[in-house]
């Protein structure tokens, strides 16, 4: 039980280590953005975030016109 406490803490360690030397040496201290609109690829491809897409389709329903009257 010890042992895999000890080895779980020292992956973590390592892990914080690999994240602090990023950001020591990456051109402005900070990693980039994860979010899907700040993604070019994304971009391209048309994909954006589920946030953005919910509130174009709440406001397309606002705009549509009930032809049923």
């Amino acid at each position: 039980m010890i042992e895999t406490l000890l080895i779980s803490a020292l992956i973590i360690a390592i892990a914080m280590i690999f994240f602090l030397v990023r950001v020591l040496f990456t051109k402005q201290g900070e990693f980039k953005s994860q979010h899907i609109h700040d993604s070019e690829a994304m971009k391209e491809r048309g994909i954006h975030c589920v946030m953005d897409q919910d509130r174009e389709m709440r406001n397309k329903k606002l705009l549509k016109v009930n032809s049923e009257q």
